[in-house]
């Protein structure tokens, strides 16, 4: 069965110059998914214990991950940290309007931002969406407006979320 190839468009940094690029992923197979599912049960399992349980090789187990991570199709582990156990329990979507010829240098100056979890340019009328953390509503005021001043944002609405009813999650399209 040929997989399904997925392109992402990445933002990177070349010689102090920001410039997107295409990053190409492939779907995740059925022996993909199982040793993902096993990770979610068990995040710090030892590769062997896992390839026992899945009874797969060793080097298959550790070579399909490392070729996940590789790729992108896995997460950096930081994400698994929940940003109220470092102090950062309020959480907000801001929408930001943009000058369109300033896109890469808004996305850059949001990277250096530690409070902007993620950030999606989605269709509509919104240029971009940044999720974001902060530690109290002053210090979510702080943080929009240190949004609001980067370069080609021209203006932002601050949404704050009051509480988490389905928290991120892939454990169900892992069983597809």
């Amino acid at each position: 069965m040929q997989q399904e190839v997925i392109f992402l468009i990445d933002l990177t940094t070349l010689e102090s110059k920001y410039r997107q690029e295409v990053v190409i992923l492939q779907e995740l197979d059925a022996t993909d998914r199982r040793i993902l599912a096993a990770l979610d049960e068990d995040p710090r399992v030892p590769i062997m214990v896992l390839a026992q349980k899945l009874h797969l090789a060793r080097g298959t187990v550790q070579s399909r991950l490392e070729r996940m991570t590789t790729s992108g199709a896995l997460r950096a582990n930081s994400s698994r940290v929940l940003p109220s156990a470092l102090g950062r329990g309020v959480a907000a979507a801001v929408s930001a309007e943009l000058d369109q010829s300033h896109l890469n240098e808004a996305i850059a100056a949001l990277r250096e931002i530690p409070e902007v979890l993620e950030c999606h340019a989605p269709a509509g009328d919104t240029d971009l969406i940044i999720r974001v953390v902060a530690k109290s509503p002053d210090d979510l005021y702080r943080v929009s407006e240190e949004i609001r001043l980067c370069p080609g944002i021209v203006r932002t609405s601050t949404s704050m979320f009051l509480r988490e009813v389905i928290p991120y999650r892939t454990t169900g399209l892992l069983s597809e």
